[in-house]
């Protein structure tokens, strides 16, 4: 898993008019391939009497998985455009769709590549840019005279936090940077001069700043 990659933060879809023509730009986050086509197809079904529902994706940790359509348009003015907004962006794992209403004035190919590039753009925008950065659980078993102690020491180095379960004692879910999960559990055995249970949790992505 990569330990950390840009992309959008919801579904989101802005409109801006070219010479009467209306381009609605869709955007959205998504897992796979096909949960890519299936939005594409999702817009064209809502958008049907458009003059174009054109698109591009990006999914996959290496990109592998990418394909922009003209849907009508001349080819090379506006999948490939929406394509390289994506790319240009540093985006992963997200699907965008350009709606066009024709309205009676032509743009010619580089007025198309323009707009097909601003649809993207305010579609991208209106769907929010975050970046996910990878984290590790690193769980915590103590006894409950360490509790003050790594509470403390945990809220001063500003570390993410999960649940906190008591019982008998406490059981506390760190959320270190993935990178970091090993070095914080042996800092965290330092911190309490080897008096606890530590275990390496799931792997999950949380959005940088939040």
């Amino acid at each position: 898993m990569l330990p950390k990659y840009a992309t959008v933060r919801q579904y989101g879809e802005a409109e801006i008019v070219i010479k009467k023509s209306r381009f609605i730009g869709h955007a959205k986050p998504v897992e796979s391939e096909e949960e890519a086509v299936a939005f594409v197809e999702e817009i064209k079904k809502k958008h049907w009497n458009a003059t174009h529902n054109c698109s591009a994706y990006v999914v996959g940790e290496r990109d592998q998985f990418q394909k922009a359509l003209d849907d009508g348009e001349p080819s090379g003015t506006a999948g490939k455009p929406i394509l390289e907004v994506i790319k240009n962006r540093g985006l992963k794992n997200t699907v965008v769709v350009v709606t066009r209403y024709f309205g009676g004035i032509m743009l010619g190919a580089g007025g198309l590549v323009r707009a097909y590039t601003d649809g993207a753009v305010v579609g991208t925008d209106a769907a929010g840019l975050i970046v996910n950065v990878l984290h590790r659980e690193v769980i915590v078993d103590a006894d409950y005279t360490w509790y003050g102690k790594i509470e403390n020491e945990l809220r001063n180095r500003a570390v993410r936090v999960g649940d906190v379960g008591f019982t008998d004692r406490v059981r506390v879910v760190c959320l270190p940077e993935a990178g970091d999960a090993e070095r914080f559990a042996a800092w965290m055995t330092d911190l309490t001069q080897g008096q606890t249970v530590i275990e390496l949790g799931e792997e999950k992505y949380f959005i940088e700043g939040e």
